[in-house]
């Protein structure tokens, strides 16, 4: 397959990608016909995957509003993806045009994107960086030129934990961000999660399972207690590690099988 000019030489185009799945999911178009068709599959044994999607993009909206309103100012978003509608330093800055986002994500499709679209933007960056190797992202001079760590600081790992297998303990990779934070500083997380999945419906998420096998980027559903652990040394807000439409909701998003929350370092 030729590669578009724009497309960074280490992409694969013969395997899919979990970032530009999504993407298509939510209706982007930064994705190739290897990740239409994963996706499509997907959406052949769970119809719903468009949905869960779109709820986990509102429940970003939902939590970085919140963050601005407790006076975060500044945002650090690991795990980004691809950029679409409603990214978070267009929530940001439309309430505060000084408001400073760093995005990361180990794609390069969704890096070279971001760092597109935010060409004009001076508060705004994008690096390449796994956020399972938390000193490559703290200690990158992009990050540390945008955010000021001695003050409170917005981390965001929103329906991204759920492709960190236990195996590269996500849970010492959450402590390490939590360690270098400010006072003042909110972690929101949203994960999809196995708790109220019906038999069948755990047969059909193995089958999808078995697609996002062939990506960089399997699936590791967790419990609703696996999942508040991460909040482990965060004093959780209201209304704590609920379902994920439970969460201060402003609109009628369909329920998905996944928990999302917002801890505050004290």
């Amino acid at each position: 397959m030729e590669q578009a000019s724009w497309v960074p030489s280490s992409v694969d185009l013969d395997r899919p990608s979990a970032a530009r799945m999504y993407d298509y999911f939510l209706g982007g178009s930064h994705n190739f016909a290897v990740d239409r068709e994963a996706a499509k599959s997907v959406e052949q044994i769970f119809p719903g995957m468009s949905g869960a999607a779109r709820a986990n993009r509102s429940f970003l909206r939902r939590a970085v509003r919140y963050l601005l309103s407790q006076g975060i100012d500044q945002f650090l978003d690991l795990g980004s993806g691809i950029p679409t509608v409603g990214n978070v330093h267009e929530i940001a800055q439309q309430t505060n045009p000084g408001a400073r986002v760093v995005y990361a994500d180990v794609e390069p499709v969704a890096v070279a994107h971001s760092t597109a679209l935010l060409a004009n933007n001076p508060l705004a960056s994008a690096i390449q960086a796994d956020l399972r190797d938390p000193d490559s992202v703290l200690g990158n001079e992009e990050v540390r030129s945008v955010l000021d760590f001695d003050r409170p600081i917005g981390l965001l790992m929103v329906a991204v934990l759920h492709f960190v297998p236990d195996s590269d303990v996500p849970q010492e990779a959450i402590a390490r961000y939590r360690e270098v934070l400010a006072p003042g500083s909110h972690v929101a997380i949203s994960h999809a999660s196995w708790d109220g999945v019906s038999q069948e419906g755990r047969e059909s998420g193995e089958q999808v399972n078995a697609i996002y096998r062939r990506t960089d980027s399997p699936l590791v559903l967790r419990t609703g207690a696996e999942i508040a652990a991460f909040f482990t040394g965060l004093e959780v807000v209201e209304p704590g590690v609920v379902p994920l439409s439970e969460w201060r909701p402003d609109s009628d998003d369909a329920y998905i099988s996944a928990y999302a929350g917002v801890g505050r370092k004290a």
